[in-house]
């Protein structure tokens, strides 16, 4: 009588997986645990239908194409696991009001749903700028890229000296906050300071209290000036750290912010530095002909002019046409549209891929025209 095979455990399963994920080959990622962190954050943990493994760099991104309704929506979210872990991944988001990826993150994304994502991308990380002392500053969800790298350091038992000070507005909001105390616990070279500007609604907080400062910080890390710096939060947040650090006469060679810009600026500060950057060029020498292109949106008809040493992206800003976009840098993926007719000179930044290219497909914010355009928008 022949012998049934042995039943295989799921995990070990996982874990002998030999083959990489290849986003290119499969971009499909189903949702294995959803994890509440705080009142208002969450972690999505994910893996490949196939048990495959991960290779990134902590601080690293995916971009994400959801869909939501009846449409395609792209965002980019920082992993927050370590690659020491390189079997399944995480991403944590904060629910933002009015937000429609987070909201339908929050409330629809559920065990054993599928999405799909390309990556992992981005410069961002300890790994690209290595120190033997870093200091870690975060705000709201910028502790993300940071988690990934305080993990994957910590994983490894390197007691590698990392300070970590994360600002919040109360201590509900400390995303991660009893791993970061246990990891501080467990390991001498590891620190992890909270900064509280209130109290919570259940807990008075005794710790350092406000927004960073330049006296916190030196409270917390008084050695703050000897180490290299990464900082990820909300504009603001970076705006005034990148200050307040110049303003100490910190190398600034040494400070590193998240890479990836969510389009922070206002539509039309944007298209003023595109144009101050126009201005420039042309006041620096007699500017060479440039031929001008006609690009036609065929489900809006909408019709603009673009030069040809302008994206199609800037074009259609200056034409007062509102395009989705992101990142601005070929990045993210999310202002990627089909050429129905004509060429354009693409100079990506990883959000797209050769499959996509060949289909006919561009990012508008890093496309050229080279000739007249029909664009399917």
């Amino acid at each position: 009588m022949a012998t049934a095979p042995a039943a295989i455990e799921p995990a070990a399963a996982r874990l002998a997986a030999k083959a990489p994920w290849d986003a290119e080959a499969d971009d499909a990622l189903v949702c294995l645990a959803v994890r509440q962190e705080t009142h208002d954050v969450k972690t999505f943990v994910l893996a490949p239908p196939e048990p495959r493994h991960f290779a990134y760099a902590p601080g690293q991104f995916l971009t994400f194409a959801f869909e939501i309704g009846a449409e395609t929506v792209h965002r980019c979210y920082t992993i927050s696991s370590a690659p020491t872990r390189p079997h399944a991944l995480s991403i944590t988001v904060k629910r933002v009001p009015g937000g429609p990826v987070s909201n339908w993150l929050h409330d629809t994304l559920k065990v054993g749903d599928t999405v799909r994502a390309l990556g992992p991308m981005g410069e961002f990380s300890c790994f690209t700028h290595p120190a033997p002392k870093y200091l870690l500053l975060s705000g709201g969800s910028g502790v993300t890229p940071m988690m990934a790298m305080a993990r994957t350091f910590h994983d490894l038992g390197e007691r590698r000296d990392v300070a970590f000070v994360h600002s919040a507005r109360s201590p509900a909001d400390i995303v991660f906050r009893a791993e970061l105390e246990t990891m501080a616990r467990l390991d001498p070279a590891f620190r992890f300071h909270a900064v509280c500007e209130s109290d919570g609604p259940d807990e008075a907080w005794t710790g350092l209290r406000g927004r960073l400062s330049l006296d916190i910080l030196a409270q917390a890390v008084p050695d703050w000036a000897e180490r290299e710096v990464f900082v990820c939060g909300p504009r603001p947040y970076m705006d005034a750290v990148r200050a307040m650090l110049r303003d100490a006469g910190f190398d600034m060679a040494r400070h590193h912010e998240e890479s990836f810009d969510f389009g922070a600026l206002p539509e039309a500060d944007k298209q003023a530095v595109v144009e101050a950057s126009r201005a420039l060029d042309t006041d620096a020498g007699a500017a060479p002909t440039v031929r001008t292109f006609r690009v036609e949106f065929a489900k809006t008809r909408r019709v603009l002019d673009c030069p040809e040493d302008a994206t199609i992206l800037d074009a259609a800003r200056k034409a007062g046409i509102r395009l989705p976009s992101s990142c601005a840098k070929g990045l993210c993926g999310t202002c990627k549209s089909k050429v129905v007719k004509g060429t354009v000179a693409m100079t990506h930044a990883g959000g797209i891929r050769q499959r996509e290219i060949d289909a006919g497909m561009a990012l508008l914010c890093c496309s050229k025209p080279t000739s007249d355009l029909v664009i399917e928008r």
